[in-house]
C-alpha cells in the first residue's frame, strides 16, 4: 500500500508530507482547495505526463516522493529485481520524481534513475486510480472494450494477438507492394541491375575505408615518417655521443662499483633492461626506415579509390563503409524482382498462414471476453439496484466486427447496453443515461472491476459526482467495504461518503498575502471529523443540528 508521500513545489503545494494507513481513507475540503492535486501528484510519481505548470509559482524544481509498504507483494518484489531495481528492503520500496520549470523530468526507484515506461509498469501493480472523469470517456466504444478487457484479464493473450496483427499486416502490405512492384518490376529492376553491377565493379570491402585512409595518411606523410625514424635512430645509435654510448658507461660505472654495494644492484638491473630496449628500439627503428617506401604511383591508387568510395557513396546516399552492405540489400532486391511470381507466391502463403494464426487466437479473446461480459454485466446490475436504479439492467454485448476485418484489439464489437427502468427495454449506454445515471453505471462498473483485480491501492477521485441522499450512503458504504482488505484513497465532496471512512484528512486552501498555498490536515478525532461533515452537510454555518446528523452519520457507519 501507499505509506508515505512528500510533495514539494507542486501546483500550489509548497511542502507537504503524509502518512497514510490501509482502509478507507476520505480527502475532503471546500471546491478549489486542491483535493484532487494530491491524486494529480501520486499520478505524476507513477508515469503521468508532466508539464511545466506542475512546479509551484517562483520555484524551480518540484518533486514528488512516494513510498510503498510492500510487505505480502512478492511478485512487486521479485518484478524489482529483474529490472535490477532492489527495494530499499523487503517491505519498502520509494519512487520519485523531480520535474523541472521547461516541464522535464527525472524518475527514481528505489534510489535508482528510471524511465517513465518503468514508472508506469510499477504502478499497474500497486495503484488503480479512478478518475473524476472516468464517467464520460465511457460512452466511447474504445473505453467500454478496454473495460471489459481489465475484467477478463487476457492481457499475455492480446498482446500476443497485437504482435500477430502487426505481422499480418506487415505481410498485408508487402503483398500489395509487390502488386504495385508488379506493374513497375522491369523499370525497377534495370535500375536495381545497374546499381549491382556498378557496386559489384567496385567491390567494395567491409573494412576497406578505413584501410585505405591509413595507408593513404602514411604515404602522405612519407617525409616526416622518414625524418622521424632516422632522427630517432641516430639519438640512439649514430650521435656524438649517443644514447646508448652514454648508457653503456654509465651502466659499466654502476657494475664496477655494484661490487662494494649491494643496494646499487638495483639501478644496475634497470640499466641492463634500458640497455637492451634500447637496442630493440634502434632495431625496430632501422626496420621500419628499410620498409618504408614512398610510392607516388600508390598514393595516386590510393586517392583513385577513395574518390571512387565517395563517389559511389553520395550516389546511394549512404557512408563509405555502407557500400558492401548497399550492394548486398540492392542483389537481394535484384533476386526478388526477377523471382517475383515466385516472391509474390510465397507472401501470399504465408499471409494465409498469419491471418490463420490471427483468427484463432482472437476467437480465443472473443469467448474471454463474453465470459467476462456476463460476469461484469450481473455485476453492475446487482449493484445498480442499490445505486437508485432498482429494476434497473445492464449487458455488454460482443458481436463481431461488421467489417470483420483484423485489427490490433481483435475481431469483436464491443457495446454496453442499459435499461435504466424497470419494463424498459436494453438501449445503447450512450443514447439512454441520464448524466446521475451514467455516473452511478460508472460507479458500479469501476466497483464492480475493482473487487476481482487485487491491487493493493485503489484512489477515487471524485467519482460520486452527480449522486446523493442515500444513494451516496450505499457508495460510501461500498468503498468502505473494498476497504477491508486494502487501501482505499477517495476525494469526495459527500458527508455520506465521507462518513464511511475509516480515517479522514481535510484539504484546506491557505491565502497569504502574496501566495495560496494547499494543506492537508488529518482529523484524528471524533470532534474534528464531526466539524468536517457538519461543514460538507450544512455549508457556511455550522449548526448544533448539522453537527448531531454529522455525529449519528458516523456513529452509524461504524456500527455496520
Amino acid at each position: 500500500m501507499l505509506s508515505h508521500i512528500l510533495i514539494r513545489d507542486f501546483a500550489i503545494i509548497e511542502q507537504l508530507e503524509l502518512e497514510l494507513s490501509s482502509g478507507m481513507t476520505a480527502f475532503t475540503g471546500e471546491t478549489g482547495a486542491g483535493k484532487s492535486i494530491l491524486i494529480d501528484a501520486i499520478g505524476l510519481v507513477l508515469g503521468d505526463r508532466a508539464d511545466s505548470t506542475s512546479v509551484r509559482a517562483g520555484a524551480d524544481k518540484a518533486e514528488i516522493s512516494v513510498t510503498f509498504d510492500l510487505a505480502g507483494q512478492p511478485d512487486v518484489l521479485r518484478w524489482l529485481r529483474d529490472q535490477d531495481l532492489d527495494a530499499e528492503s523487503d517491505t519498502a520500496c520509494t519512487v520519485r520524481r523531480i520535474i523541472t520549470q521547461d516541464g522535464r523530468s527525472r524518475a527514481y526507484i528505489a534510489g535508482s534513475p528510471a524511465p517513465l515506461q518503468t514508472l508506469k509498469s510499477l504502478g499497474e501493480q500497486l495503484v488503480d486510480i479512478h478518475g473524476q472523469h472516468a464517467h464520460q470517456s465511457l460512452l466511447h466504444r474504445d473505453t467500454q472494450r478496454g473495460l471489459l478487457d481489465l475484467q477478463a484479464d487476457q492481457e499475455d493473450l492480446l498482446g500476443e494477438l497485437a504482435e500477430l496483427y502487426r505481422h499480418w499486416s506487415d505481410l498485408h502490405d508487402a503483398i500489395e507492394t509487390a502488386e504495385q512492384d508488379g506493374r513497375h518490376r522491369q523499370e525497377r529492376l534495370d535500375l536495381v541491375e545497374f546499381q549491382v553491377s556498378e557496386l559489384e565493379a567496385a567491390a567494395p570491402r567491409t573494412g576497406e575505408l578505413g584501410e585505405l585512409e591509413e595507408e593513404h595518411q602514411r604515404l602522405s606523410n612519407a617525409n616526416l615518417l622518414l625524418e622521424a625514424a632516422q632522427s630517432a635512430y641516430a639519438q640512439l645509435y649514430e650521435s656524438d655521443p649517443d644514447a646508448h654510448s652514454l648508457l653503456t658507461h654509465a651502466l659499466t660505472a654502476v657494475d664496477q662499483a655494484a661490487g662494494y654495494d649491494s643496494q646499487l644492484a638495483a639501478p644496475l638491473e634497470l640499466l641492463r633492461n634500458a640497455q637492451i630496449e634500447i637496442q630493440e628500439a634502434a632495431n625496430a627503428l632501422r626496420h621500419y626506415l628499410e620498409d618504408l617506401n614512398f610510392d607516388p604511383a600508390r598514393l595516386e591508387e590510393l586517392d583513385t579509390r577513395l574518390a571512387l568510395l565517395q563517389s559511389l557513396a553520395r550516389k546511394h546516399r549512404c557512408q563509405p563503409d555502407e557500400l558492401p552492405e548497399r550492394l548486398q540489400t540492392l542483389a537481394t532486391e535484384r533476386d526478388a524482382l526477377l523471382d517475383h511470381e515466385g516472391h509474390r507466391s510465397r507472401l501470399t502463403t504465408e499471409f494465409a498462414a498469419a491471418e490463420a494464426r490471427y483468427r484463432k487466437l482472437a476467437g480465443e479473446v472473443s469467448q474471454g471476453r463474453r465470459n467476462a461480459a456476463q460476469v461484469l454485466g450481473q455485476s453492475v446490475t446487482e449493484a445498480m439496484q442499490t445505486l437508485g436504479m432498482a429494476g434497473g439492467r445492464f449487458e455488454i454485448e460482443v458481436t463481431s466486427s461488421p467489417t470483420g476485418k483484423p485489427s490490433p484489439h481483435g475481431l469483436d464489437q464491443v457495446e454496453y447496453r442499459v435499461s435504466a427502468n424497470p419494463g424498459q427495454p436494453l438501449h445503447p449506454l450512450a443514447k439512454v443515461a441520464s448524466g446521475g445515471e451514467l455516473s452511478r453505471i460508472s460507479l458500479a462498473l469501476q466497483l464492480a472491476a475493482t473487487r476481482d483485480r487485487r491491487l493493493p491501492t485503489l484512489i477515487f477521485d471524485e467519482v460520486d459526482s452527480g449522486i446523493g441522499g442515500g444513494t451516496a450512503e450505499v457508495v460510501g458504504r461500498m468503498l468502505r467495504t473494498l476497504g477491508g482488505d486494502r487501501q482505499v484513497l477517495c476525494v469526495t465532496h459527500l458527508p455520506q461518503v465521507a462518513a464511511q471512512a475509516h480515517s479522514q484528512l481535510a484539504v484546506r486552501k491557505v491565502k497569504g498575502t502574496d501566495t495560496t498555498e494547499t494543506r492537508i490536515e488529518p482529523l484524528l478525532t471524533d470532534p474534528a471529523r464531526i466539524e468536517e461533515l457538519a461543514r460538507m452537510l450544512g455549508g457556511v454555518q455550522i449548526t448544533a443540528r448539522s453537527q448531531a446528523h454529522a455525529e449519528e452519520m458516523l456513529k452509524s457507519a461504524r456500527q455496520e
